[in-house]
C-alpha cells in the first residue's frame, strides 16, 4: 500500500482547473514532481525549482567564464488536449518529468567526468523564446501527447535546419510514438527517421556501449523490476505494462541532407531517471546510472556537439 501510494503521488494528474491562475490569460501553472507549482510563462532555468529527489550539486565556473558552457536546455510544451486512441495512462505526464533534478545532476556528471564546462543553473525554454538559437542542443521529455503550435513549428524547424539538434527521451509504446513522430513530421515534413544500431559511433565515441540495444534500456526506477536478470529473455525490466509497443528500446534520428544529426529520440527507456533518482538506491545507480545512463548522455552529448 506503501509503494502504491508513492507511485499515486509521483504520478497523478499534474493541470487542471484547481489552480486559480490555470485561466486564460493568466499564465500557464503545472504542478511538478513533487508537488511545486510552477508558472510555464515565467520559470527560466532548473535552479529555481527545489530538488523532489535527494538533493542537487552546486559548483561555480572559473570568473569571466560563466558564459563558456554547455547549457542544459529543457523545452516547455503543451500536451494534445484531445485523447489519442484508447490508452490514457500517464498521458498528462509532460515537459516537466523529471526536472529539475535529472537536468542538475546530468549537468554536474558531464562536468566531473569530462573536460567540458557546464551551465550550474541549466535552462528551460519556450521553442518561441528569441533566445532560442543561443543553445545548440535541445532536451525533451514525455513528448508523446505533444501538441506545437504553428508558431512552434516554424521555429523548431528554423532552429534544426540552422544547425540546431534535438534530444528526446523517455516515452513508451506505439501510440507515444506516433504521437511525438506525427508533432516533428510537421516541423520537418520531408525528412524520414533511421532505426541506429549501437554499431553507430554515438554509442562509442566517448563510452563504449556496443552490443544488444536491450542492454542500454533504463527502467523508471517506480516500476524498476528489482529481481530483473538481462540474461534471462523471459525477465521483465518493469513491473508495469507500458502500452503496445513498449517493451524493445528503439533508437532512432533524422539527419539532414550532409548527414547531420538534427533529431535524437530514445524510445522506450528513461535514461533520464539515471540521472534524477542516482542517490536514491544504490544497486539502482550502480546497474543503471553509472554503467547506462551517464556513459549514454555524455555519448550523446559530445557526438552531437562535434558532428
Amino acid at each position: 500500500m506503501l509503494v502504491a501510494g508513492f507511485c499515486f503521488a509521483q504520478f497523478r494528474p499534474r493541470r487542471g482547473a484547481e489552480f486559480p491562475g490555470n485561466v486564460p490569460g493568466s499564465g500557464h501553472l503545472v504542478r511538478i514532481e513533487g508537488g511545486l507549482v510552477v508558472n510555464e510563462d515565467e520559470i527560466h532555468t532548473a535552479r529555481e525549482v527545489g530538488s523532489h529527489s535527494s538533493g542537487t550539486p552546486d559548483w561555480t565556473n572559473a570568473p569571466g567564464f560563466e558564459d563558456d558552457v554547455f547549457t542544459f536546455t529543457r523545452v516547455i510544451f503543451q500536451n494534445d488536449p484531445r485523447p489519442r486512441g484508447g490508452r490514457t495512462r500517464f498521458r498528462w505526464l509532460g515537459w516537466w518529468v523529471d526536472y529539475p533534478d535529472a537536468d542538475l545532476n546530468f549537468s554536474y556528471r558531464l562536468q566531473q567526468v569530462t573536460s567540458i564546462k557546464t551551465d550550474p543553473d541549466a535552462r528551460v525554454i519556450k521553442l518561441t523564446d528569441p533566445t532560442l538559437t543561443d543553445y545548440p542542443l535541445l532536451y525533451m521529455e514525455h513528448a508523446g501527447y505533444m501538441h506545437l503550435s504553428d508558431e512552434e513549428v516554424a521555429a523548431l524547424r528554423n532552429y534544426l535546419l540552422n544547425g540546431g539538434a534535438l534530444f528526446m527521451n523517455d516515452f513508451w509504446g506505439s501510440e507515444e510514438w506516433n504521437g511525438f513522430a506525427s508533432e516533428i513530421k510537421r516541423v520537418l515534413p520531408d525528412r524520414n527517421w533511421t532505426d541506429l544500431t549501437t554499431a553507430h559511433p554515438i554509442f562509442n565515441c566517448v563510452y563504449d556501449l556496443r552490443g544488444p540495444m536491450n542492454r542500454l534500456q533504463v527502467p523508471t526506477i517506480q516500476f524498476w523490476n528489482r529481481y530483473y536478470d538481462p540474461n534471462d529473455p523471459r525477465s521483465e525490466l518493469q513491473t508495469i505494462f507500458r502500452g503496445e509497443g513498449s517493451k524493445e528500446m528503439h533508437v532512432r534520428a533524422i539527419f539532414d541532407d550532409h548527414q547531420r544529426m538534427m533529431v535524437f529520440a530514445i524510445h522506450n527507456s528513461d535514461v533520464s531517471d539515471g540521472w534524477e533518482r542516482e542517490a536514491e538506491n544504490e544497486t539502482y545507480f550502480k546497474q543503471f546510472s553509472e554503467k547506462i545512463a551517464y556513459p549514454l548522455g555524455i555519448n550523446i552529448i559530445f557526438y552531437l556537439m562535434t558532428h
